[in-house]
């Protein structure tokens, strides 16, 4: 009988070497027919838990153009049976705290949840979840978040500051819309509400405001909807809004954090001070629940300023050390230093091997998401695992139309372009139609929006680091 490596499209190491290349999200097919987590559809997953209690996030089915965000949601705490029966609408079934939100306007989301808190007492079931075939030793779903929702549940754009992420799905089906890390001026960072490692946007993906968000319409979506059995590899920095389409959904996520260098920990601690400091003050427009409930609470300005000197102190440690330390042979390479998916400097037999052009192997097994402005319907992204692979048309025909939609009278044609010129070489909408610019208040949020700018930060987290090591050549963080 063959192993199970042996069916297997990629090896752990194939696998390893294709992260360590891919540029651009992408989805890997039949690699997991064999793992248990398979099984884990909400009805199992319901007999597994019992009467253990399952936090839910609930937002109203309605189309708005603004992000709905976490600080924004109900909340209760209810058995995942109690969630089967809503989702089910059978009358006089019991449904717990869920009685309250008529199924028909409500979606609820059971998401960030730790598998190894959830099943800390089952600690057999970490084994379903396999990620040690992707390479990653001795990871399974320890070290992984279970995601079960109902039609429409979503996750409000956002990057992930520190690491990548490997998504399984399970049960159902998720729509991803994918933002490259160069859009991020596109879509209007913001840090309210407050995470640690988010950064959210302020726009509405699908329902964008471009007359708020002009620049919005030059970002390239790359949309893909993931389907059972199907991996999904989201880089650093990528951004993500996350969108479930059948009635349940249940999938697994892997966040693997990489190497964070020491101008990265500095940032983030001046935003962290920075925000804050600002949503600690007391004033009438700063009453708004701006921490992310994913955030365990706000730490005092004290420790905050401890947190800052700490990372600035690291980077003035290393920047010493590698200022008088005897140089190594990997430090007098003049090739860059690359490291592992354990953050390990890789060894030279590695590094030689890197040299040799390397081309990802897509295929039926690995399949990029490709970019929706870039690619005609038949190159589009994966939604099947058959032997055929068809696009996405539907979220792009959805996206687009969100743009025309709220680019009103400024649009000139279809595509997503600024206005255009009329026959007489004069704008086609005549000095009558212009509207003068709308001085609102500024308010706290305003204000700590520009400050906490990421280009801000890198500028600021720049000058620290300058001040504090004495390093001229300080890099901004990515």
């Amino acid at each position: 009988m063959a192993a199970p490596d042996s069916i297997k499209p990629f090896s752990p190491e194939d696998i390893q070497k294709i992260l360590h290349h891919l540029q651009q999200p992408a989805v890997f097919m039949n690699m997991t027919r064999d793992w248990p987590v398979l099984h884990w559809t909400a009805e199992h997953l319901s007999g597994c838990l019992g009467d253990k209690l399952v936090r839910f996030r609930l937002g109203r089915k309605e189309e708005t153009n603004t992000p709905l965000f976490e600080t924004q949601c109900s909340y209760v705490e209810a058995k995942l049976a109690h969630f089967l029966s809503w989702t089910r609408g059978q009358a006089g079934t019991d449904v717990g705290p869920f009685f309250e939100y008529p199924e028909s306007e409500y979606w609820a989301y059971a998401d960030y949840k730790y598998i190894a808190t959830l099943f800390q007492d089952q600690p057999s079931m970490f084994e379903d979840v396999r990620w040690s075939e992707f390479g990653f030793e001795g990871r399974n779903g320890r070290e992984s978040t279970l995601w079960i929702g109902t039609e429409g549940a979503n996750t409000p754009c956002h990057l992930d500051s520190y690491g990548c992420n490997l998504v399984l799905q399970v049960q159902g089906r998720k729509r991803w819309h994918l933002f490259p890390p160069d859009d991020t001026v596109n879509l209007y960072p913001t840090r309210i509400p407050y995470e640690e490692s988010s950064v959210f946007s302020q726009v509405d993906v699908l329902h964008a405001d471009l007359r708020r968000f002009p620049a919005f319409q030059a970002v390239r979506a790359h949309v893909v909807t993931l389907q059972p059995g199907q991996v999904l590899y989201v880089p650093r920095h990528w951004w993500h809004y996350v969108e479930s389409v059948d009635p349940i959904t249940v999938s697994v996520n892997s966040w693997i954090e990489l190497e964070v260098d020491d101008v990265a920990r500095v940032s983030e601690a001046v935003t962290k001070a920075v925000v804050c400091a600002f949503k600690s003050a007391p004033s009438d427009d700063n009453t708004d629940n701006w921490l992310n409930p994913t955030e365990e609470g706000m730490p005092s300005h004290n420790e905050n300023m401890q947190y800052l000197n700490l990372a600035v102190r690291a980077s003035a440690q290393r920047h010493r050390g590698l200022r008088h330390s005897e140089p190594t042979q990997d430090q007098r390479d003049t090739r860059p230093v690359k490291r592992d998916s354990r953050g390990q400097i890789r060894k030279s037999r590695d590094l030689v091997s890197d040299c040799v052009a390397f081309s990802v192997p897509f295929g039926p097994h690995l399949t990029p998401v490709r970019c929706q402005q870039e690619c005609w319907p038949e190159a589009g992204g994966v939604v099947t695992e058959g032997p055929e692979v068809s696009s996405d048309t539907a979220p792009r025909a959805k996206l687009a139309s969100a743009v025309r939609l709220h680019q009103g009278k400024y649009e000139c044609s279809p595509s997503l372009t600024p206005p255009c010129d009329g026959a007489d070489g004069m704008s086609e909408n005549s000095s009558e139609d212009y509207e003068e610019p709308i001085h609102t208040t500024i308010t706290t949020n305003d204000l700590l929006d520009c400050l906490v700018h990421p280009d801000v930060i890198a500028h600021v987290t720049k000058l620290l680091l300058q001040r504090h090591t004495g390093n001229r050549s300080t890099t901004t963080p990515s």
